[in-house]
């Protein structure tokens, strides 16, 4: 078994990010063997800017390694330093249909988001995608619902690249998350958190300073009534719960029984004191990684190396199968 997860370095990621993804990840690293790839050639599937675009490759490593990244035992790379990624998915590409492409829900969010930057590169994501994952060979792939059809397609390809050419790939399986799937935005419980929110008193950011953290909690939504337990009739008290009990590791039972009796004041106050120490605790590691910009290139680097020797031995086969190049002719 083998896991493989990315993450697009297009912005600084907030704690839904961390609870919905990132805190899964990390736990499966202490059972299986993980492929924790930042995948920014998708990232220039919409505009961007270059500089600002290598920043953010640094910025991620930085966060995977404060969250707990074991990168002596696991591997930490950046994807467009592997050509065989794109490699991959051009081949992938013949095996890929315009019309089961034309399907994908995100490709019709984004062209709706911006309809004068609808690129080849965009439309292709899902293949792209497709290629990290099969590149390792990975059996197991984290994912959240909005992840779904990609990794339906993914398993596609792969089932007729094999049918084809012969079995290369084994056929993964998607790891919806469960608990913490979906962080709702603390000024809506009905909408996801999100940093391309038009309020920043949506989400809290990993960078946010105890300040801040402290007065986004003080103002988030909650439900009519008072008591603080969880359920499908109170959607925003919910949702902070959720966040308190992912953050500090405590059955949500718990945290109604500390609160029962008391008020919204005193449960947000319990609550920004936690997100309040694991910001601290998260930034101090961050900052230790991000301000030593060799030690993190190291890392990157040496996470290449071992990614590239992993794919450029299932392109080998890859490319064999296919019937590409000279063979043992060359």
């Amino acid at each position: 078994m083998l896991v493989f997860s990315g993450v697009q370095p297009t912005g600084t990621l907030h704690i839904g990010n961390y609870i919905g993804s990132i805190k899964q990840w990390i736990s499966l690293q202490k059972e299986y063997p993980c492929v924790f790839c930042i995948v920014d050639l998708h990232a220039i599937t919409v505009r961007h800017v270059p500089a600002k675009l290598r920043t953010l490759t640094l910025d991620v490593a930085a966060t995977y390694l404060a969250a707990g990244v074991d990168f002596e035992r696991h591997i930490l790379f950046v994807q467009s330093e592997v050509a065989e990624h794109t490699q991959l998915t051009w081949i992938l590409n013949s095996l890929a249909k315009v019309s089961e492409l034309k399907l994908m829900h995100q490709f019709k969010e984004k062209s709706k988001e911006d309809a004068k930057n609808i690129n080849a590169a965009l439309f292709d994501y899902p293949v792209l995608m497709a290629a990290d994952i099969l590149l390792y060979k990975a059996t197991h792939v984290p994912i959240g619902h909005d992840q779904m059809q990609h990794m339906e397609i993914t398993r596609e390809l792969a089932r007729r690249f094999n049918a084809q050419f012969g079995e290369v790939f084994p056929i993964p399986e998607g790891v919806l998350h469960k608990f913490g799937a979906r962080i709702m935005g603390l000024d809506d419980p009905t909408k996801k958190m999100a940093k391309t929110a038009s309020s920043a008193y949506n989400y809290i950011l990993l960078t946010d300073t105890i300040d801040e953290a402290r007065d986004k909690i003080k103002h988030a939504v909650t439900d009519s009534g008072r008591e603080i337990i969880f359920g499908e009739k109170k959607p925003a008290v919910s949702n902070l719960i959720t966040i308190y009990s992912a953050l500090t590791d405590t059955p949500i039972s718990d945290i109604e029984k500390k609160y029962e009796g008391k008020g919204y004041k005193e449960f947000k106050e319990g609550l920004a004191d936690a997100i309040c120490e694991f910001l601290g605790t998260f930034q101090k590691k961050y900052k230790k990684f991000r301000s030593d910009e060799k030690l993190l290139n190291s890392i990157l680097d040496d996470g290449a190396k071992r990614a590239k020797k992993i794919a450029s031995k299932t392109f080998a086969e890859v490319r064999d199968a296919v019937g590409l190049g000279r063979g043992d002719s060359k």
